[in-house]
């Protein structure tokens, strides 16, 4: 079996869509010769071929002299594609049928079945695309909201690109200035640089480029937290309105409600957004101790889904008040958690705990705002909307290198020790910076990181 790798340059295809019932199924190629190969299967070849860039065509794909679909081509010319490659976008008829026998036809005259994220990978490598924004590519697939979404377009218009190449210029002026002084033979440095020998030249510009770093780096927190989601349980007795108001977040009747308390054997769960952040909304059995084994082993498993939240939403029932039980089990959460008083429209809450009636709807609003205040967002989606943020662990992890390398640079040049133990660590946060938006950068990191994309990406 031919493994293919990254870089080989061959023409590639791959669906851009998904296969499956829709109106149109779109089928994605690019590489050297790709309008000749795909001209062997179109029913007007020499149009496609003398086809300027950024054009639409409308024709057949044709397979063993017969009619395999009904297609519009969209031809791109390079260097003015995606990938910076000569390319085609096939949109075909919607299903499996057609796209996969437009598929078997592009295989059958070259065309091989391009990598994950192999399309993106060739845009970095000419140039099309830096790796942040490279990357922003499938965070902007995989946003769950409409924030994670607006934070990956920030990306992709270049946002973090820009700051982090902000920042890498004071580095290298810092550095450059710092070698300078490396370069000199004692007998040729004046009196008035031996004086300043020892410190750092530029130490104004290099702590303004860590505070910036260090900023980038806090906004992972938060943007990690766009990306992934968290994980939101609410808890509580049997019959304080748990599934209720699961149904009034969730906007649908997901759990079933009765009366009857113990009715939520098991958890169940959704997606949900609240304030642009997914969470993932989790619907316990009610805590308590029963003889019923099955409701026994729902419980339990409720108890084990604490341990992993991000934040609880504990329930009091209104009716029955803040009971002993209550309080053990509020006692023992250790993680982030709001008490929250239901059914305040026929039991009014105390002073002190926030009200809501899961029936009516009343003080959701407060809720929704309290989830948010809980888990440190608020203070920082204002700034988060308009600055650059980080948007992956690599970002992060390669930021923090930066930071680390700078950190120790200005300690060291604080002690007055010399420019040859300070020089390096500058270069190591100089070429931290580079690896992110891929100045530096190796063929195995590269196809190790592509590899997560999608296909068709």
């Amino acid at each position: 079996m031919k493994l293919f790798s990254y870089g080989d340059g061959s023409p590639i295809t791959a669906f851009a869509t998904v296969p499956g019932r829709s109106a149109l199924t779109l089928i994605r190629c690019s590489g050297k010769g790709t309008h000749e190969l795909a001209a062997k299967i179109f029913s007007l070849p020499e149009k496609l071929t003398q086809a300027d860039g950024n054009t639409v065509i409308h024709g057949w794909i044709v397979a063993h002299n017969e009619c395999v679909d009904d297609v519009l081509v969209s031809v791109f010319r390079a260097p003015k594609s995606y990938t910076g490659e000569d390319s085609l976008d096939i949109s075909c008829h919607g299903g499996n049928a057609a796209g996969q026998a437009v598929m078997t036809a592009l295989r059958a005259v070259g065309f091989r079945d391009a990598l994950p994220g192999e399309f993106t990978f060739r845009a970095f490598m000419n140039g099309k695309l830096d790796l942040t924004r490279a990357e922003s590519v499938m965070e902007l697939v995989s946003a769950r909201t409409d924030k994670a979404r607006g934070n990956a377009v920030n990306r992709l218009s270049g946002v973090l690109e820009k700051e982090i190449s902000a920042i890498k210029k004071k580095l290298v002026e810092v550095l450059s200035g710092a070698e300078i002084f490396l370069d000199y033979s004692d007998d040729e440095i004046s009196a008035s640089v031996e004086e300043i020998a020892g410190r750092l030249p530029g130490e104004k510009l290099a702590r303004e480029a860590l505070a910036r770093l260090q900023k980038l780096a806090q906004s992972w927190r938060l943007e990690r937290i766009y990306q992934e989601g968290i994980l939101a349980v609410i808890a509580g007795r049997p019959n304080s309105g748990k599934s209720s108001l699961f149904n009034l977040l969730l906007k649908e009747e997901r759990s079933i409600v009765t009366e009857i308390p113990g009715t939520t054997r098991d958890w169940i769960e959704a997606w949900v957004s609240i304030g642009g952040i997914p969470v993932r909304l989790a619907d316990t059995a009610g805590l308590r101790d029963s003889s019923d084994l099955v409701e026994k082993i729902g419980v339990e498993r409720s108890r084990n889904l604490l341990e992993t939240a991000d934040i609880v939403l504990y329930l009091i029932d209104g009716e029955a008040g803040i009971t002993n039980e209550d309080t053990l089990l509020i006692d023992s959460l250790a993680i982030p958690h709001i008490v929250i008083w239901n059914k305040t429209d026929i039991a009014p809450a105390p002073d002190e705990v926030l009200a809501v009636s899961a029936k009516t709807g009343e003080g959701i609003a407060e809720l929704l705002e309290s989830i948010q205040t809980a888990i440190a967002v608020n203070a920082e989606n204002a700034d988060s909307a308009v600055s650059a943020s980080l948007g992956t662990e690599r970002q992060k992890n390669l930021v923090d290198t930066a930071v680390t390398a700078l950190q120790e640079a200005l300690n060291l040049a604080e002690k007055g020790e010399p420019l040859d133990l300070v020089s390096p660590l500058l270069r190591e946060a100089v070429n931290a910076l580079g690896e992110i938006t891929g100045e530096v950068s190796t063929a195995d990191i590269l196809e190790e990181m592509f590899s997560k994309f999608c296909v068709g990406k």
